[in-house]
């Protein structure tokens, strides 16, 4: 069996992988703003959960390489959309797309992608095609339910913290899940084990974007790479917002209503008053408490995993990095 691959042996793997995976092509306009987007970077976590998957099982990585960066382009597809939804200026801590180019062309551009993205996918021996077809095309429906339901709380006046938990399960968690799982199929893994990483990727993914939220809040701009508190400008009704509508007095109720039944405020003061209700509430501590308690179920399927400890290592070593994350 081979010897079990560090984060960064498979981030270079990756990276290098990526880097073959040429966009240069006519019309530029189409092609450059995928380009663009990838080179923003990131910790690329989604496809070196595929090949962590299929290194654990002492396969080799490179037969999951198309997976790999199949389930990266359509992140990326996700990113670019999200952004233009979102009014986002800043990705990464640089310019969106639809803001460097224009609207339009991220439309077009994060269409492209996603087709990029399915041609990568089905590079794979024809017995895994139809699985990882099946397993590709559930999550990208779940991440655009996801999304819709994210729009949506926008505007509907009450948000449950089991629709949230919902929404941010198909939004972000599914993919992590994916990805994943793909990368234990194609080891050919057992289906038990594939479950279990399917849903150690679920809630390791739902502790991620509770993470998401707090930091979007309480992070600096610096280190997030994002416009801080950009939640609460675009009235987005996250977990913080959420457990504090729970707890909230009738006085708190009439800040969080007034500053989130409109955008027309000043950002800074819509910031400001949004965050002192939430600090009087502690919804800060509590949303962790939600965080630490999926990273904990999280846990449970790891260790399930019919595996010896050793070959979790790497997996291991990734959740505990995931939860001391600063962006």
């Amino acid at each position: 069996m081979n010897n079990l691959k560090s984060i960064a042996d498979l981030q270079v793997l990756l990276h290098k992988a990526l880097q073959k995976t040429s966009f240069v092509a006519k019309p530029a306009e189409l092609y450059e703003p995928i380009s663009y987007i990838l080179s923003l970077g990131g910790k690329r976590l989604r496809p070196v959960l595929v090949l962590m998957a299929t290194d654990m099982y002492g396969a080799d990585v490179n037969a999951a390489i198309p997976q790999a960066i199949g389930i990266e382009l359509f992140h990326n597809f996700t990113l670019m959309h999200d952004d233009i939804m979102d009014a986002a200026p800043l990705r990464r801590g640089k310019t969106t797309v639809h803001e460097k180019w224009n609207t339009n062309i991220g439309i077009l551009s994060g269409d492209a992608l996603f087709v990029k993205a399915y041609q990568s996918i089905v590079k794979t021996e024809p017995k895994y095609l139809v699985a990882l077809m099946d397993l590709f095309n559930q999550t990208a429906l779940e991440v655009c339910e996801g999304q819709q339901y994210d729009m949506n709380f926008e505007k509907q006046e009450r948000v449950s913290m089991s629709e949230y938990l919902q929404m941010i399960k198909f939004k972000t968690a599914v993919l992590l899940a994916c990805a994943l799982k793909s990368g234990a199929l194609v080891a050919e893994a057992s289906a038990k084990d594939q479950q279990h990483l399917y849903d150690f990727g679920i809630h390791i993914g739902l502790a991620f974007q509770l993470m998401d939220d707090i930091l979007d809040v309480y992070g600096s701009q610096k280190d997030f790479g994002k416009q801080i508190a950009g939640d609460i400008l675009c009235n987005k009704k996250t977990c913080l917002y959420i457990k504090a509508y729970e707890t909230a007095s009738v006085a708190q109720l009439q800040v969080l209503d007034y500053y989130f039944d409109s955008v027309d405020f000043p950002a800074q003061e819509k910031i400001e008053k949004v965050m002192e209700v939430y600090e009087q509430l502690n919804v800060q501590s509590l949303c962790k408490d939600m965080m630490d308690e999926h990273f904990a179920i999280a846990q449970t399927h790891l260790q399930d995993i019919e595996v010896s400890e050793e070959r979790k290592a790497t997996l291991q070593e990734f959740a505990q990095l995931l939860m001391v994350r600063v962006n």
